[in-house]
């Protein structure tokens, strides 16, 4: 059976190493009949969480603010797994992608326990060093509260330059995770 794979990419570079660590792990689940959504959140217009908890209201639009997160809700809502790929800053996620999964909380709102809607997740990261420990402290943490199942990590280490990942193992590492998903 086919999944529903939705990528928030935060990095900021189009063509950088995080893309292409997305685009190999994209060719296999393509390749296993899955359908995959990538949202660019870097040519996007999210604004940061306003912690108002005003959110909730309207299914369709949850979050009192009103921007291009209104094209990523429908999509949270339907994928099966979420994956969120970045390159590494300052010893964790981008900026983009941590406002954009702030913001996802306005759907967690919709419910009155604030469940938050139970997803799979992957955790796709290049970085110029190896520092992965606090994304990864990070990372187990969530999805630890929000309930969800991580079913792998790419993390890539030693690649500054755009392309420098191109002969990286890691490349294949995403791919075969991507196809791995049916």
């Amino acid at each position: 059976m086919s999944k529903k794979i939705m990528i928030l990419n935060g990095s900021p570079r189009k063509k950088g190493n995080t893309s292409a660590l997305i685009e190999a792990f994209t060719k296999g689940a393509k390749a296993s009949d899955n359908t995959v959504t990538e949202f660019f959140l870097d040519g996007m217009n999210i604004h940061g969480c306003k912690g108002c908890f005003g959110g909730g209201k309207n299914p369709e639009s949850p979050c009192v603010q009103k921007d291009d997160m209104d094209k990523i809700y429908p999509v949270y809502k339907e994928a099966d797994i979420i994956v969120l790929a970045t390159p590494l800053y300052y010893w964790t996620m981008s900026g983009q992608l941590k406002t954009a999964f702030d913001r996802l909380f306005a759907v967690a709102e919709c419910d009155p326990d604030y469940r938050n809607p139970k997803k799979e997740c992957v955790l796709l990261m290049a970085a110029e060093g190896h520092g992965f420990d606090e994304t990864l402290y990070w990372y187990d943490h969530l999805e630890k509260h929000l309930g969800w199942k991580s079913i792998g990590t790419v993390l890539c280490g030693g690649v500054m330059a755009v392309g420098d990942i191109a002969e990286k193992p890691e490349i294949q590492d995403a791919y075969e995770l991507g196809a791995s998903i049916q």
